[in-house]
């Protein structure tokens, strides 16, 4: 990965990245804290990608584990 011009070798490793486009990071907890967040954000502005998904399967249902995380960063 090239970050403001210099290269960096394994400095992250999504869960998922589909179609070059959406990260997908994917958790299996009782509850999620806010540095689960600030990671996916951080792998947004990394690769300057406008929206994640952060996926917990230790929530009651499906949906409940579900949250959209959108980069506005554009520096």
């Amino acid at each position: 990965m090239n970050f403001r011009g210099i290269r960096v070798e394994d400095a992250f490793r999504v869960d998922l990245l589909i179609d070059e486009r959406l990260i997908v990071e994917l958790k299996s907890m009782e509850r999620l804290a806010p540095v689960h967040g600030k990671q996916l954000l951080t792998y947004l502005r990394l690769m300057d990608l406008p929206l994640g998904l952060l996926i917990n399967f230790g929530q009651p249902t499906f949906k409940e584990g579900i949250r959209r995380v959108a980069n506005n960063y554009r520096g």
